[in-house]
């Protein structure tokens, strides 16, 4: 399935020139790291409570003051809490992995000449970890996870901030993720969303959110590109 609409721009062609992605749910599968290294930090603190998995993975890509408060726990220093958190990732990084076709597909982009960045809720060292970890350095021009001095998602401060760095135009960006925390990103910020269908959240949320460009697997992103007028 490839679903596109044209309604933020107004363009019948595209011109990208800067793909960013966001990491959780769009590039890798990573729920069962996420929520595992979550039961281990509320062990280490003693807070007794184990939430619903499939509800928790409908929150992934939020940050976990704002998780915590929709499962209603109560974790009095939410700071330390993700201070141990970090701590005990890596723990469980083996629970994670690419999604089909991601290292291609950014190969892909790095040889036709695209700026290629991440954004990620994250706190920096995490995400450039993570990245590491992957072996993902070398396809990217700029990695940003979350900055004390950028609003994080929906917020467009930090897709700007990438625009600003790499000197593009947020006209020829588009902003590729799987949750209403990256589309509604790329929309505040102006440019083109593309949201992809097996992170987590569902289809019906995804096409409420009204993203240009909806795909099942990566293999459907290689049409948005032909469509590319500069290439």
């Amino acid at each position: 399935m490839f679903f596109r609409t044209i309604n933020l721009l107004g363009r019948a062609m595209n011109n990208y020139s800067c793909i960013v992605f966001d990491l959780d749910g769009t590039l890798m599968k990573s729920a069962d790291t996420i929520y595992d290294t979550m039961i281990d930090t509320f062990r280490e603190l003693n807070i007794n409570t184990t939430p619903d998995r499939d509800k928790f993975n409908t929150m992934i890509g939020w940050h976990f003051l704002d998780i915590f408060n929709e499962l209603g726990i109560d974790v009095p220093d939410v700071e330390h809490f993700i201070t141990i958190y970090k701590t005990k990732y890596f723990n469980h990084i083996n629970s994670s992995e690419l999604f089909d076709g991601v290292t291609e597909l950014l190969d892909y982009l790095v040889k036709n000449s695209y700026k290629v960045a991440l954004l990620t809720t994250k706190g920096q060292e995490q995400a450039d970890k993570i990245i590491d970890a992957f072996d993902l350095r070398k396809y990217f021009d700029l990695v940003v996870g979350r900055k004390p001095e950028l609003k994080i998602k929906p917020a467009p401060d930090s897709l700007v901030f990438i625009t600003d760095k790499l000197n593009q135009d947020m006209s020829n960006t588009l902003m590729v993720g799987d949750t209403e925390m990256d589309i509604l990103c790329a929309q505040n910020a102006g440019c083109h969303s593309c949201a992809v269908s097996f992170g987590y959240r569902s289809l019906d949320e995804l096409k409420k959110l009204d993203p240009v460009y909806i795909i099942d697997s990566y293999k459907e992103f290689y049409g948005i590109l032909e469509n590319d007028t500069n290439r």
